[in-house]
């Protein structure tokens, strides 16, 4: 298992509950987080491998979120 970090445009809970759904289905619920106090507001995910990374940004964009790099 292992954590990926993606810097996101995700500003409240509002944005976090849009793309709870995807993320859900994708990932499994409390497999992710979203730290809304951090300026970056990060988006931290456990999966098990990296190719979840493309999977995740998609997840983001549908929702209408970006990653920021």
């Amino acid at each position: 298992m292992k954590t990926l970090k993606f810097k996101t445009t995700l500003k409240c809970n509002g944005c976090v509950s849009s793309v709870k759904p995807g993320l859900d289905a994708l990932l499994g619920t409390g497999k992710w987080e979203v730290d809304l106090t951090s300026p970056d507001r990060t988006l931290k995910a456990e999966v098990e491998s990296d190719e979840m990374k493309e999977k995740i940004i998609r997840a983001l964009e549908n929702a209408g979120h970006k990653v920021l790099e």
